[in-house]
């Protein structure tokens, strides 16, 4: 069945969201619908045709723009830019209400608050100008900010009162009430009854109202700017995949859109470049960067047969793949859904308001109703009864439930940011002390990230001049991890010439001594070399380390194994977690063998090793569905599923911008310490 998805405009709660998703399920045709108040979109299933959907939701008072970007009669807005507009329109109408408001605010609060104020508007003879000045103040501030009236009362008319509705009962109320009281004041002035004037004169709204819009307004703002993080993160993840690709036809190569490339085309792919597709090796040898998909920062060798993954880094040699997969159909495109919906499906922080709207608006207008008739029951003045009802309009608008999620962000940005740790949102900060499960990426997280030489055999390593000659020529990442370690330490390198790289076994080189060759285990016993070095290379192998061996003509030289480190800190700060009764999960993409020596390091629970990325959202569901609040630490693109499943995602900040976007928390001192601290704070 067709799935289409619509942007929809307009929506500000969950009530809206709610009234669109009724109004699309009534369409004929339309077998399925799924608001995204998150992405402020529609997804449709079913054969309804584009402008029956856009009608309903255009009905309902929204504006709807079809995927494919053909802006229909009934659509009222344009899809291009619309939330950078949105956030521009929203930002010009906090600066005009700020500047109003502040004076407005000066002027009601300075009787109350003993400050000075001009002769003019001081006494109660001027009460009129001192109110009338008040009402001037708040008419731009009203003005700017009028849509909140024109949708709020639309959907209170129409029986569907959103949070819009409550705003607009609530400073409509407050304004009527301030206008009635100049006039009640004025009054008073001519017909010399001062205690009117004085009651009024301490009972004007007009500066509830402007504060109710701007507060609104302004938290509506930082939640838009929260709520933008996730497409950034998407549209993040989508420029990682190429944009074109070299496919051979005909017998000759052509530069073709990637989206193009067909099942069984042969793609060229050169070292330096991205790979667009699923497939196969048919020709060539390279080492290939997977860190993209599997977070293993060691690039990968690939040969005729071995399969390769879209969007990973061809760093050396020439390829040559059959595509298998293609577009929407490969892993990486995979990785993207599942980082849209994993987003999806944790909406932004329900609002008590959004979530009762409905009963609501009439309970608190009713109440309003009921007082005013009890007070006027009891004796008190048609004034008196008004105004009591009109207070209690003012304090029921939910502006303190409208900023509560903002200035929680504030708030815990700030005070998480002074430890280096970056709170995203008021409920990541709740939610984070709720949790009982951690896990923790290998690659990035627990480890430095980066190939380091751990050993050398023999310990004298006199070998080491012609391992560093050989390779300081080679681009693989695991050779310049051995330049590195030579050059830190001043090892002077053995010259060398006629240096020749063979794919996916080693190097060999030419020096005034004779040939000097490095690689693999299975590359000296294919030249005939045996000896000790068999034993010392296995026995780094099973401490989860690459062995490489060097070897002159007739005989082996010596061995430097290579991984990927713990981080200092990383057993002290997994410890630190135990400590506070946590079980701690290292999930990786690696190969078993590395995984269990690298979790003996560090001291952790339970490993789940060469996990894919959607393995990993799988894992953190399994736990979710025994009962525990997972919190996940990662730093790579292939954790963003995870981050954005788990209950809380922490990014480490030294990471991709993937998985910071995708995350809840981002710990800026990329140290695995602040998790502790992250849920301390929590707690506190």
């Amino acid at each position: 069945m067709p799935e289409k998805t619509y942007d929809i405009t307009g929506m500000s709660c969950a009530a809206c969201a709610s009234r669109v998703q009724k109004a699309v399920d009534a369409v004929p045709e339309v077998a399925s619908a799924e608001v995204n108040l998150l992405t402020n979109s529609i997804k449709v299933t079913g054969d309804a045709g584009d402008q029956a959907v856009v009608d309903a939701v255009v009905g309902a008072g929204y504006g709807c723009i079809p995927e494919n970007g053909d802006d229909l009669p009934a659509a009222s807005a344009t899809r291009e830019n619309v939330a950078a507009a949105e956030m521009k329109e929203m930002k010009r109408r906090i600066i005009v209400s700020v500047v109003f408001m502040v004076p407005l605010m000066w002027i009601a609060m300075a009787p109350m608050a003993g400050l000075p104020l001009p002769g003019l508007l001081s006494g109660m003879e001027n009460s009129v100008v001192f109110a009338f000045t008040q009402f001037l103040l708040c008419l731009p501030v009203v003005a700017i900010n009028r849509k909140y009236y024109t949708r709020g009362f639309k959907h209170l008319f129409e029986g569907a009162p959103n949070m819009d509705s409550l705003i607009a009962v609530g400073s409509g109320a407050a304004l009527v009430y301030g206008v009635v009281a100049i006039y009640a004041m004025a009054y008073g002035l001519g017909h010399g009854d001062m205690a009117l004037v004085a009651r009024y004169h301490h009972d004007l709204y007009l500066d509830s109202a402007a504060m109710i819009l701007t507060l609104i307004t302004l938290g509506k703002y930082l939640e838009a700017r929260a709520k933008g993080r996730t497409s950034e993160a998407l549209s993040k993840l989508m420029d990682l995949s190429p944009k074109t690709a070299v496919v051979i036809r005909n017998g000759t190569e052509q530069e073709i859109p990637a989206e193009q490339v067909k099942v069984g085309d042969r793609v060229v792919i050169r070292p330096g470049t991205a790979i667009p597709v699923d497939g196969v090796v048919l020709t060539g040898n390279s080492a290939v960067d997977e860190s993209a998909v599997t977070g293993e920062s060691v690039p990968v060798d690939k040969k005729e047969g071995d399969p390769v993954t879209a969007a990973t880094l061809n760093t050396s040699g020439y390829l040559e793949v059959r595509a298998q997969k293609v577009g929407e159909d490969t892993a990486f495109a995979g990785i993207l859904k599942l980082v849209e919906e994993a987003s999806a499906s944790k909406a932004p922080i329900a609002r008590l308001a959004d979530k009762i709207a409905g009963v609501f608006v009439p309970v608190v207008m009713g109440i309003a109703a009921v007082t005013l008739v009890v007070w006027l029951i009891a004796g008190a003045g048609v004034s008196f009864a008004l105004s009591t009802a009109i207070a209690v309009l003012v304090i029921a608008c939910p502006c303190a439930l409208g900023l509560a999620t903002p200035v929680a962000i504030m708030v815990g940005t700030g005070v998480g940011a002074r430890n280096g740790i970056l709170y995203k949102s008021g409920d990541a900060l709740e939610r984070a002390s709720q949790g009982d499960v951690v896990m923790l990426d290998k690659t990035g997280t627990i480890t430095a990230g980066k190939p380091e030489v751990t050993d050398v055999w023999p310990a004298e390593g006199v070998f080491l001049p012609e391992a560093l000659g050989l390779e300081k020529r080679s681009g693989h990442p695991l050779a310049q991890a051995v330049a590195a370690y030579g050059e830190a330490r001043g090892i002077e390198e053995v010259a060398v010439s006629d240096f020749e790289e063979l794919p996916g076994r080693g190097v060999r080189a030419q020096t005034e001594a004779g040939v000097i060759q490095g690689g693999s285990v299975s590359m000296m016993r294919d030249l005939g070399f045996a000896g000790d070095y068999e034993a010392v290379a296995k026995a780094f192998a099973r401490e989860g380390k690459t062995p490489l061996v060097f070897a002159g003509e007739k005989a082996v030289m010596g061995v430097v194994a290579v991984a990927d480190t713990v981080k200092p800190d990383s057993a002290e700060a997994i410890a630190e977690l135990k400590a506070m009764g946590m079980t701690v999960v290292m999930v990786t993409g690696d190969n078993p063998v590395t995984a269990r020596a690298i979790s003996k390091q560090a001291g952790v629970d339970q490993v789940a090793a060469g996990v894919m990325p959607d393995d990993k959202a799988q894992v953190v569901q399994e736990h979710q569905q025994q009962g525990h609040h997972v919190i996940m630490v990662g730093d790579g693109i292939n954790d963003a599923p995870a981050l954005a499943t788990a209950d809380v995602g922490m990014a480490i900040g030294a990471g991709t911008d993937v998985a910071i976007e995708s995350a809840d928390v981002v710990l800026m001192r990329s140290s695995l310490l602040d998790v502790g601290a992250a849920v301390r704070l929590s707690k506190a």
